[in-house]
């Protein structure tokens, strides 16, 4: 592949408390601005707490999932009286960090998040922003606390939605496994080495370096598993398998155990072989998933460097 060439990348966001009760990234962003942290080298840092009404109250979101705000329709439909309040915060990150697609966004946006899941350091990407995933396999070849995968989107099969998308690179951290509403050492220390790491490569990369290009792996996703359900009530009638829990990222044969019912039966995986992901997620529960199926795969990354003048 030919070496590719961006501009300077010299304005970053850190968002934290997208999500209120996500504690990692809420203290992240406190912490750097407490410490009046706004610029590193060649970078400018604009520091945001996404959803402070959901991070006062800790809680996930008052009326309605912030980081499903920001698509095209919700950016610019009408607003009313009955507007959610996260569709509005939604368009005023967007004037902030953005307008998306604009020359004056911000040149990446970072936006940690946690999850109950044990699935370490999770960057979510968008499979060929070849600045995001050059950031990931920097990421990966230096941490060693902790496992670095990444899940990666499609944008043309599907409109983005979330707050990452409003940047000109954009990367979601999903650090964990840690309960939602708790702070965990560990688990912001890995969330703050991945935020470090990053605005060291674009140091390196405003600087000249030139990153050579190879091959990542990545999950997309297949399918979404909901929990058995009884179909009078509704009501869930078992829980992920013991052997299940806490396996995210290995690989679920067909036959092996998935669920474990109420009476004691165990329900069993079925179909192609696939990666089990975000396995019993607290917040999933509202959204009927009990975990994600993925299909593991490699993308080809270009050599990059910083466009001359």
């Amino acid at each position: 592949m030919e070496r590719v060439s961006f501009p300077p990348l010299s304005r970053v966001a850190i968002c934290g408390g997208t999500h209120g009760n996500e504690m990692s990234g809420v203290y992240i962003v406190r912490e750097m601005q407490k410490q009046k942290v706004d610029q590193k080298g060649s970078v400018s840092i604009t520091t945001v707490l996404s959803n402070p009404r959901a991070v006062d109250a800790c809680i996930r979101y008052t009326e309605t999932d912030l980081n499903r705000c920001f698509t095209d329709a919700l950016l610019s439909g009408p607003i009313t009286d009955s507007t959610p309040y996260e569709v509005r915060r939604a368009r005023e990150l967007n004037a902030q960090l953005g307008p998306r697609g604009s020359r004056e966004a911000v040149d990446l946006l970072c936006d940690f998040h946690n999850t109950t899941a044990n699935m370490g350091i999770c960057l979510m990407l968008y499979s060929f922003d070849w600045i995001s995933l050059h950031i990931y396999k920097y990421i990966q070849s230096k941490m060693t606390s902790a496992p670095v995968r990444a899940i990666l989107f499609d944008t043309t099969a599907s409109e983005p939605f979330s707050l990452e998308s409003v940047g000109k690179h954009g990367i979601a951290i999903e650090v964990g496994p840690q309960p939602h509403g708790v702070l965990r050492a560990d688990i912001f220390n890995m969330a703050k080495e991945a935020m470090d790491l990053s605005i060291e490569w674009l140091q390196k990369f405003n600087s000249g370096s030139a990153f050579e290009g190879g091959e990542v792996e990545g999950y997309t996703v297949v399918r979404s598993v909901d929990y058995p359900r009884d179909p009078a009530t509704n009501d869930i009638t078992a829980a992920i398998h013991p052997q299940l829990q806490d396996n995210d990222f290995k690989l679920l044969h067909k036959g092996d155990p998935v669920f474990q019912s109420f009476s004691g039966e165990t329900v069993k995986h079925e179909g192609e072989d696939l990666y089990p992901l975000f396995v019993n997620e607290c917040a999933y529960y509202e959204k009927k998933i009990a975990f994600h199926l993925t299909k593991k795969i490699t993308v080809t990354l270009p050599s990059i460097s910083v466009k001359a003048d």
